[in-house]
């Protein structure tokens, strides 16, 4: 039977259910979608909708939901006093404490990828960011990530954190949208990332952060970083490899022979970082790397809250595989969790992405309105001795994007910044 002969009749309720719902550029079956704004066809690699200019795939990042208000968690408990003020650093100023910023949890998925951030178990604040986009090419799809860890000895570390992501993810899409060198991408985004930075501070109270990037396209990998947050490649049917190597005194002393790797991460020196992003740095002298997969796998961006667990490539592939190959969300709820039990010292911010990039098939085109009723299938006559009870189906509940849970994660451990 084709699509054409198909009758409502025809249809279970998942695939009315499926038809009826999304957010975004809906397929219908051909080389196009619609626009989510106006319902006009675009095509599927279209970046923006020619008919009102909305843009199809836009950048998403771990921004508090919208509406959020600070407040401080104790002096908010007094009813009959007025709520008290929070300074531009996140301080409470009636009693001194820091205040959650609305950015405790947060989830991104955009299908090829996912991540999420979390404030941990001890730290009152989440000074991760992450960011992340996707868009086609005449080559296939290709996603793209930047993970920002505040340094937490500068002012305003999660307001540097958040603009660096932002600012760095959309240049690298603007770039790669219209068919830039990926290293010339990658190392134009470190710069946006550091003028955005720059903008919060002067040099002697200067907002800094970690800084990482990643444009997975399809054949090749490309990482950016300074500072210590990390990629991984993690596979099964190739060896799991670490992509990058810290800017901190840590590595050092292992590069030059002092310690070995669990004296160094055992020393008080092992998150002083040795290169950043902020007001207080000239010019930034990132790191550039490209990595061509020997295979299937899945590229890993952290920051030091899950690394500080499980260092090794192959440990977190244990962890992660194989269930992140078909559903990262899943697998990157895994490693938060791990790093919580663990001890959740730090800010976690875990972003997964299978390789190669794959999109799911496009939903086939059905003749029936869009928004009819659903209907069921006629049942089997059965006997009426004994028939069983009609049992009503309900819908199922699809969310895709960004999905914030509220608070209940705390984090602990500070990293020093180095002058």
């Amino acid at each position: 039977m084709t699509d054409a002969d198909m009758t409502d009749a025809d249809m279970t309720d998942a695939d009315m259910t499926a038809d009826a719902l999304g957010d975004g550029p809906v397929h219908n079956g051909s080389t196009e979608v619609a626009c989510p704004a106006c319902g006009r066809p675009v095509g599927v690699a279209d970046s923006f909708c020619e008919s009102c200019g909305t843009e199809l795939a836009p950048p998403v990042a771990s921004t508090g939901p919208p509406g959020y208000t600070a407040q401080c968690p104790v002096c908010s408990l007094d009813e009959s006093a007025p709520p008290g003020a929070i300074s531009a650093e996140g301080y409470c100023e009636s009693c001194g404490r820091k205040v959650p910023s609305g950015r405790d949890h947060v989830e991104l998925n955009l299908e090829l990828l996912a991540g999420v951030t979390d404030r941990g178990l001890r730290h009152p604040r989440n000074e991760d960011a992450m960011a992340m986009a996707t868009t086609e090419t005449p080559d296939g799809p290709v996603a793209v990530v930047v993970v920002c860890d505040g340094v937490s000895s500068s002012p305003r570390p999660d307001d540097a954190s958040l603009t660096g992501a932002q600012a760095a993810v959309r240049m690298l899409l603007t770039s790669i949208r219209r068919g830039d060198d990926p290293d010339e991408a990658s190392l134009a985004a470190v710069r946006q990332a550091h003028e955005a930075m720059t903008i919060l501070g002067s040099p002697s109270r200067a907002p800094s952060a970690t800084y990482i990037s990643s444009i997975i396209g399809p054949d090749a990998v490309t990482i950016c970083w300074l500072g210590d947050s990390r990629a991984y490649w993690l596979a099964s049917q190739s060896e799991p490899a670490r992509l990058t190597t810290d800017d901190s005194l840590a590595e050092e002393m292992i590069a030059q022979g002092e310690m070995t790797e669990a004296q160094a991460m055992a020393s008080p020196q092992a998150h002083v970082i040795t290169r950043w992003l902020g007001a207080d740095v000239a010019a930034p002298e990132p790191h550039l790397i490209r990595f061509e997969p020997p295979g299937p796998g899945v590229v890993l961006v952290c920051s030091d809250g899950l690394w500080n667990y499980r260092p090794e490539a192959a440990g977190l592939a244990e962890l992660a595989l194989p269930t992140a190959f078909h559903d990262p969300a899943t697998a990157g709820d895994a490693l938060l969790k791990f790093a919580l039990d663990a001890g959740g010292m730090d800010n976690i911010t875990i972003v997964l992405v299978p390789f190669p990039l794959v999109r799911p098939a496009p939903l086939p085109r059905r003749t029936h309105d869009r928004f009819r009723l659903h209907r069921r299938r006629r049942p089997e006559p059965v006997p009426a001795r004994g028939r069983p009870r009609r049992q009503r189906r309900g819908h199922r509940d699809v969310r895709d994007g960004c999905r914030r849970r509220g608070s209940g994660r705390r984090r602990g451990q500070c990293r020093d910044h180095h002058h």
